[in-house]
């Protein structure tokens, strides 16, 4: 198995034909003709995410900043060291889509790439956006610190850390598909305990506004992970090399590995939380992961969470498999947008 490392593409090599020949370590001019990919189906992806745009400022954070005080200690520490996990998590995604990009010879991927990158600051800056809302810049520094400093966290963390910098440091096609797999882990399942908090807080109507910000994160890492498990199942293709035993039993040790540390994580930061039954918590991280494998083309770890165990849960997410539902088409719950820096005007 070669490690021979990957040159950047290149922004424009005439001599190269405009469809790519490989998505990495392939051929392409640089010119880009939707009508003319390899992949044909990915400009539907493309539209689809380009379709979920919106802004932080764009949620109304006015109820939430009355209601923080209201909340129970420890639903407040629970609230801000998930901030800091969410904040720790997406970070980094923006960078590493840069760099999928900037190895990619696909002029296609290129692109959905870019908005995937913008997608990721724009999540990044919610988490800053909700937290100044209710809190201190004090209280807000020490949350991002969390994912330096907290030992739980850091642990949970500490694979994808490994495995994305070895991607910077040695851009092999190997490096790839390992930080590719734990894209999908990390956009289909790690954020997923944290959501869940967020959505119970919504279910007793608190903190709803937070609730929104978060279903339209959880609604584009939907797509991500989607469109990432694909890039997987074509690179893996393109390069049956890797498409043996070993790795694909690799695959599957690091997501079992990553579902003990959410399982840990999750019970560690949603223990005193009431409404949260930790044990469906679990099986819903296992549920994720079986998910996260059917999309990759692979077989399920977990025979007996095929099925969500916590169904209320569905109605605060977009699920593949059901019908998509506008934010602004539920009826559960209305939002309100406003222009106005986290809806100070409102109170």
């Amino acid at each position: 198995m070669s490690e021979l490392l990957l040159e950047r593409a290149k922004t424009l090599e005439p001599r190269n034909p405009n469809k790519s020949t490989g998505i990495f370590g392939g051929k392409s001019s640089g010119i880009l003709n939707w009508n003319d990919i390899a992949y044909p189906h990915w400009y539907k992806m493309y539209k689809r995410l380009v379709g979920n745009y919106w802004q932080a400022d764009e949620v109304n954070m006015a109820s939430d900043v009355k209601q923080f005080p209201t909340l129970t200690k420890e639903e407040q520490d629970a609230y801000l060291k998930i901030i800091g996990l969410l904040s720790t998590l997406d970070a980094p995604q923006t960078r590493t889509a840069l760099l999928f990009s900037l190895y990619a010879t696909d002029p296609s991927v290129q692109s959905i790439m870019a908005v995937i990158a913008q997608q990721e600051a724009v999540h990044n800056e919610s988490y800053s956006y909700v937290l100044s809302s209710v809190v201190s810049l004090k209280d807000q520094n020490e949350s991002f610190e969390l994912g330096r400093k907290d030992p739980v966290l850091l642990k949970r963390n500490d694979a994808i850390m490994n495995h994305y910098n070895a991607f910077v440091d040695e851009p092999t096609i190997e490096n790839i598909l390992r930080t590719m797999v734990y894209t999908i882990l990390l956009e289909g399942m790690f954020f997923y305990s944290g959501f869940a908090f967020f959505y119970n807080l919504a279910r007793h109507n608190k903190m709803v506004g937070t609730s929104t910000m978060v279903s339209y994160i959880n609604r584009d890492e939907l797509e991500h992970g989607r469109f990432i498990s694909e890039m997987f199942r074509a690179t893996l293709a393109e390069n049956p090399e890797y498409n043996n035993e070993q790795f694909i039993e690799w695959v599957y040790e690091s997501f079992k590995q990553s579902v003990d540390l959410e399982i840990e994580w999750s019970t560690y930061v949603l223990k005193n939380v009431d409404g949260i039954d930790l044990e469906e918590m679990a099986g819903y991280v296992k549920y994720r992961a079986n998910k996260m494998l059917r999309m990759m083309g692979l077989s399920e770890l977990y025979r007996e969470h095929v099925e969500n165990p916590m169904k209320w849960i569905r109605a605060y997410v977009d699920n593949f498999d059901g019908t998509k539902t506008d934010f602004f088409e539920q009826t559960s719950r209305q939002y309100t947008k406003t222009s106005d820096l986290n809806g100070f005007d409102d109170l």
